[in-house]
């Protein structure tokens, strides 16, 4: 039995030297809708795959829609994998990712041998499909990516026995200013889109003078949809009270486009003054809007503001550094795992020399 138990621990050895191991992302179905969270995790195993890695997409059903709609061919080269009517195969070397939303999933598969990874995204659903009582650390997961310090330090004040690491999103090349001037039309994104028809609705009401001005709700669109239609805009609005990142707004800034923004319940590092308007109380945001909607007209938007948001944006424009990013914290798990290996063989291997 110790023969057979040196012979698995050299063969997972060997795996992990040559990259071989299998990586699984497991990712949410959003129906061809596109889904910044969604688009993180693509990017991420995009990067592994293109390095070598043994990437594979997992989901739950066969019916699985894609992303190619939306991100782009390139990520369904990217091998993807059914859990319906399917056993997973999986070994001790591997690693398995999983959303903070598959926590229903998380006990099915604590038993499994593998490294096992929390890809916490999303702060307000790292209860909602937990057991009272359960946390990641007692069903395995003692490792989490996040996407923020913010984030960080509250998961951190939660789930005990898990360490963690950051990978800030990178915004899409995809974004970029437009040469003509822009248009009188708010591009507004909120978490529900019932939110976004009362919003219009309510702006329409309390300023009838303003129905010249156009509203453009961002969902149902491609990325490169989504980029053309944002760079047109003279302003964007983000309402997502519970973000723990926003991409929306980043992705505004670097079109070159001003963000009124209700500031979230838990605030993103990348926020400062200078870089768009922040409201604390969503019955201002109209009122702003109205303010920058004057101001806008009579060419009086101060140009520290487009400083402001150059500056900031530019920090999550570089796919070079989101790309080392990712190598490193993986090039880090693998020989953190492969360390692991290696202690278990050399105690082995110590024992059968001293029969």
């Amino acid at each position: 039995m110790t023969n057979e138990t040196i012979s698995k621990l050299e063969k997972s050895i060997e795996i992990l030297k040559d990259k071989k191991q299998r990586i699984y992302f497991m990712v949410l179905d959003t129906k061809g809708n596109a889904k910044a969270s969604i688009a993180m995790i693509y990017r991420t195993a995009n990067v592994l795959f293109n390095e070598g890695y043994n990437v594979s997409i997992l989901h739950e059903k066969n019916d699985y829609v894609g992303v190619s709609g939306w991100l782009g061919d390139e990520y369904m080269k990217i091998p993807h994998k059914s859990l319906e009517n399917q056993n997973l195969e999986i070994s001790p070397e591997d690693f398995l990712i999983i959303p903070e939303i598959f926590g229903y999933i998380m006990p099915q598969v604590s038993k499994l041998p593998c490294a096992k990874i929390v890809f916490s995204q999303a702060y307000d659903h790292i209860m909602e499909t937990l057991q009272p009582g359960e946390s990641w650390s007692q069903l395995g997961f003692t490792k989490c990516i996040t996407t923020s310090e913010t984030q960080r330090k509250y998961l951190d004040s939660i789930m005990k026995g898990v360490s963690f690491d950051i990978v800030e999103p990178v915004i899409s090349e995809s974004f970029t200013k437009q040469s003509l001037p822009p248009k009188p039309i708010f591009a507004i994104h909120t978490r529900d889109q019932r939110d976004t028809a009362n919003f219009i609705k309510t702006f329409y009401v309390k300023y009838p003078q303003y129905r010249w001005v156009t509203f453009r709700d961002m969902r149902g669109l491609s990325e490169k949809e989504f980029a053309n239609a944002l760079s047109e805009c003279f302003c964007s609005v983000w309402m997502d009270p519970t973000s723990s990142f926003g991409t929306f707004p980043l992705e505004s800034m670097k079109c070159g486009v001003p963000v009124i923004g209700l500031a979230p319940f838990m605030v993103p590092e990348w926020v400062n003054e200078d870089n768009g308007i922040w409201v604390g109380n969503k019955n201002q945001v109209l009122d702003v809007m109205v303010e920058f909607l004057h101001n806008w007209l009579e060419d009086n938007i101060a140009d520290k503001l487009y400083e402001g948001m150059e500056k900031t944006s530019s920090q999550f424009s570089n796919m070079e550094n989101f790309t080392k990013t990712i190598k490193s914290l993986f090039e880090r798990y693998t020989i953190t795992r492969l360390g692991n290996f290696q202690e278990q063989l050399n105690k082995l291997q110590e024992t059968e020399t001293t029969k």
